[in-house]
């Protein structure tokens, strides 16, 4: 077996891994919910059936209602756009529960009710049969089409051996030096010296290049700029992220700048400003479709009306064909407009995409992504721009032995490592004050990260110290485990709010500033955040500035900035056990987020025990306050 047919192979059992223990998670939360009778994040039991219809989009919706005696999670995982599964027990004296084989998508969640699309309209009928006899519940389902993806383009990736995929392939993974064009030098004055040169080396690249933006350094910008100039000298540009927040946030600063831009994707999981540019929405509007629409309507009709012959058989011939021609004519029409095809990676595989090819694909965020899902991408191009960090948030892997594997090293990180010379570091970040910013220079950066003049000094007041750790240690604070397995710290969760009210309280003097600053506060676990939010709901002064104050975890700050950062650590205990802390990179997304102002709080004694923590506590101590 080669190298090649060995990465892939090692991949691909990974991957297997990794779906395994998504359904065995599925069906242990399954039957939790039946043996509990309980709902939580991401499962509800029991539930109700209620109405289905077809609603405007001409979806077939069934109205679903959680019946149980428990509040419902203000962490509720549904969300417009994801898959869910109903589940039932025949007897209620057993364990084994039955999952429903047909997959759903959620179209609307409000308080406790859904509303979910049906794939057939037997789907409802079904449910409601079942009803009769059975309680029903309903939990997030997997996303087997996502693997079903992932697995195809592995196989694919493997087994083509056109020349010139093989030569892009085994210059991403094998042996093969990257190859450079020598075209005159651009500059841009919207950029900066590093920034500039990125975009220079994406548009000379034959094979790969990659953009490592730090945190605040504008990937965002310098990555929109060389979209631009790309579609400038080819006809198409893929830009692809792993998810759809991502791929929105590019996308709109695209368009912004005057790209024509194609969304292609679940409009349900599509931001609204987004919808006129989705592929649906162009569809519907464009000046064929009503022709289309009156074409299949007629369709409709001659296939339910009872009389048959000769005539109508013709006559139905025709309509198709008709049919047909409009479907083509459309669809091709709307792509030849799209300068940009923007989706996710997963979305790559759309069928609106199949049998196109792109000059190159961008993927942004690329460092968040996992490796099969990019191949399902690059198999549409001929060269590939990863833009990223591999210094902040990985992919998310459930399966520890599958993250032991390696599956949660990314391809941006591997080409980081074995084709250095691809790589352009962005070196100016316009995001936080020098003192917020050198701990994660020096640590992950190797000291090459500045800060641009207009923020290096930047404070909320002039008397404000950026750095603040407030030290929890002898306190007797004390860290649990939830029903979830998530950590809590309730007594420091009381501390930081008490906090914040208290530097609100010396801050906001001036009222002007309310409407100015912005909040955000960080915890690494889930638990954790739900107590946060509790307390800076039901506070009263920070009433005022509730609109302004964000609290969710680390992997929900990914890419976003506040004025000022709080961070609750959770851990207390003396063995100097801090679990997935020990992931740095997560720590490093987590106090880059701070503009202005960077709040720790946690116990240094714990934390102490671990080198970068006993590092960044000194820090703190040499450039900033630390109160005990």
């Amino acid at each position: 077996m080669t190298n090649i047919q060995s990465h892939f192979s090692r991949l691909s059992r990974l991957l297997t891994l990794e779906r395994d223990y998504d359904r065995q998670s599925f069906e242990t939360a399954v039957r939790s919910a039946l043996h509990n009778n309980y709902n939580n994040t991401n499962c509800w039991y029991p539930v109700t059936v209620g109405n289905a219809y077809y609603n405007a989009v001409n979806q077939y919706v069934v109205e679903v209602e959680y019946t149980g005696k428990y509040a419902v999670s203000q962490d509720c995982e549904f969300e417009p756009g994801k898959t869910v599964r109903f589940f039932y027990r025949e007897d209620e004296r057993e364990e084994r529960v039955t999952v429903l084989p047909d997959s759903c998508f959620i179209v609307r969640y409000e308080g406790r009710k859904l509303l979910v699309a049906a794939n057939s309209t037997d789907f409802p009928i079904l449910l409601h049969r079942l009803a009769e006899n059975h309680t029903l519940g309903v939990q997030l389902g997997i996303d087997e089409t996502t693997y079903q993806v992932m697995n195809d383009a592995l196989q694919r990736a493997q087994s083509l051996d056109s020349e010139k995929w093989v030569h892009l392939r085994d210059t991403l993974i094998g042996s093969l030096k990257p190859e450079n064009r020598n075209l005159p030098p651009m500059r841009f004055e919207n950029l900066n010296d590093s920034q500039n040169l990125a975009v220079n080396r994406i548009l000379n690249a034959r094979e790969v290049a990659v953009v490592h933006g730090p945190p605040g350094t504008g990937k965002t910008t310098t990555l929109v700029e060389a979209i631009m100039e790309t579609t400038r000298r080819e006809p198409q540009v893929l830009v692809c992220a792993p998810s759809n927040a991502a791929i929105d946030w590019i996308s709109t600063r695209l368009i912004a700048r005057g790209v024509s831009l194609l969304r292609v994707g679940n409009p349900l999981r599509i931001n609204k400003p987004l919808l006129e540019s989705t592929y649906e929405n162009r569809y519907a509007a464009h000046p064929d479709y009503p022709e289309l629409w009156s074409v299949r309507k007629l369709l409709r009709e001659l296939h339910a009306a009872p009389v048959h012959g000769r005539t109508r058989h013709s006559q139905l011939q025709r309509l198709h064909r008709r049919a047909e021609e409009l479907e083509l004519k459309i669809h091709e029409e709307i792509m030849q407009q799209a300068e940009v095809v923007a989706c996710t990676l997963i979305g790559s595989a759309n069928r609106v995409l199949e049998h196109r090819h792109f000059g190159t694909l961008f993927i942004d965020e690329a460092t968040q992504a996992l490796e099969a899902a990019c191949w399902a991408a690059i198999l549409k191009a001929d060269r590939v721009v990863f833009a990223g960090d591999h210094q902040q948030l990985p992919p998310t892997i459930k399966c520890v032995e599958a993250a032991r594997g390696g599956l949660d090293r990314t391809l941006m990180q591997r080409i980081v490592e074995t084709k250095p010379e691809t790589v352009t570091m962005l070196d100016t970040q316009y995001r936080m004050n020098e003192a917020i910013m050198n701990f994660s220079s020096r640590w992950f950066y190797d000291g090459r990260l500045k800060a641009a003049p207009e923020v290096a000094h930047r404070t909320l007041a002039p008397w404000d110290a950026p750095l603040v750790w407030v030290d929890t240690s002898g306190q007797q604070f004390t860290e649990r485990v939830n029903a979830s397995q998530s950590r809590l710290n309730r007594a420091e969760a009381m501390l930081l709010t008490n906090i914040l009210k208290e530097y609100v309280r010396q801050l906001f003097i001036d009222s002007s500033l309310f409407e100015k600053t912005t909040i955000g506060i960080i915890s690494p676990y889930k638990a954790q955040i739900s107590i946060l939010r509790h307390l800076v709901n039901k506070s009263h002064t920070l009433a005022p500035i509730r609109h302004n104050i964000s609290v969710n975890t680390v992997d929900g700050f990914q890419g976003q900035e506040r004025d000022i950062i709080l961070i609750s650590m959770v851990r207390d205990n003396e063995q100097g056990s801090i679990g997935f802390l020990k992931d740095l990179r997560r720590m490093n997304v987590a106090i880059t987020r701070a503009k202005r102002k960077l709040i720790v709080v946690g116990n240094c004694e714990t934390l102490a025990h671990t080198h970068f923590y006993h590092e960044l506590i000194d820090y703190f101590q040499e450039n900033g306050i630390v109160k005990r």
